[in-house]
């Protein structure tokens, strides 16, 4: 029987040598890539909740790595505040974090539990941080959803000017409110024109100084106060 010969198999090296240096190479490239962390973080958008409040929501407080920190963990953390209504987040080089923010519209606190009622009419603690009229008593659920939506027509300067409200019916109108205004004046409103309130600076200005009663809910009258 003839012999078998026995073929020798040449390893070449040099490539699987310049395989595995660039395999490392990527490897340790992406590695210290994931070690530079988070340089600048830049937040718009916000009026209630502070630029470090954000931060903190998001988790990157201590500037976390940059890659590894991810715009889906970000937006998850912060959208549980009740605070938030929707936010948008980008990354963009030199490791910067853009953080886009809408929150919900804080209409005003109730008195009777101290919490604020939001835009969607959640309640929530606030610790009496934000400046808010407060509801002074109960308002019926069938006037509560109008409400609602007349409070968050009311721009955030006016809303400022406004101290307390009270839901205040009479048997002409069961619509009726009355606004106790920061600067001693009254304003009685209907649910159907509470967005008039946003004028007020406007009737102040022919006011001249003087004091009293504002009539938005008929005949849109102003009763100068007796001393």
């Amino acid at each position: 029987m003839a012999k078998k010969i026995k073929k020798k198999v040449k390893i070449r090296i040099l490539p699987i040598l310049i395989l595995l240096v660039i395999v490392g190479f990527i490897v340790g490239s992406y590695y210290l890539l994931t070690l530079i962390p988070i340089k600048n973080i830049y937040i718009t958008g916000n009026e209630y909740l502070t630029d470090q409040e954000i931060i903190e929501l998001a988790g990157i407080e201590n500037y976390p790595s940059f890659l590894r920190t991810t715009i889906s963990s970000m937006k998850r953390n912060i959208k549980q505040s009740d605070y938030i209504s929707n936010v948008k987040i980008t990354k963009k080089l030199f490791a910067e974090v853009h953080i886009e923010i809408e929150e919900q519209n804080l209409l005003f606190r109730k008195e009777e539990n101290g919490k604020v009622v939001l835009a969607n009419q959640k309640e929530v603690e606030d610790d009496q941080k934000y400046q808010l009229p407060i509801l002074l008593n109960y308002v019926p659920d069938t006037k509560y959803d109008s409400f609602i939506k007349g409070m968050n027509e009311v721009t955030n300067d006016i809303k400022n000017q406004i101290s307390e409200i009270r839901y205040y019916p009479n048997e002409q109108d069961e619509d009726r409110f009355l606004l106790y205004m920061n600067d001693g004046n009254y304003v009685y409103l209907t649910l159907t024109k509470f967005k008039q309130i946003n004028y007020y600076e406007d009737v102040l200005e022919k006011l001249e100084g003087k004091k009293g009663i504002l009539y938005l809910d008929s005949g849109n009258h102003f009763q100068i106060m007796e001393s």
